[in-house]
């Protein structure tokens, strides 16, 4: 199965989307890791999924040709 010309550079930017939101939730678990995650770090944790909301809808926008 081939893929289309652009095919390649759409995944590419979906796989390195998620592959952001990932670190970012990491960083999050490591820097607020005070025997739990406690109200700072729930509070950067729903930022993030918001940022990554928003991040791929901006990235399907930009990609939908």
């Amino acid at each position: 199965m081939e893929l289309e010309e652009g095919m390649v550079r759409k995944i590419a930017i979906s796989v390195g989307a998620v592959g952001l939101f990932v670190a970012l939730v990491l960083g999050i678990g490591t820097t607020f890791n005070d025997g739990g995650l406690g109200s700072t770090g729930g509070l950067a944790l729903v930022g993030s999924i918001v940022v990554f909301i928003l991040v791929m809808a901006g990235v399907g926008i930009f990609l939908a040709d």
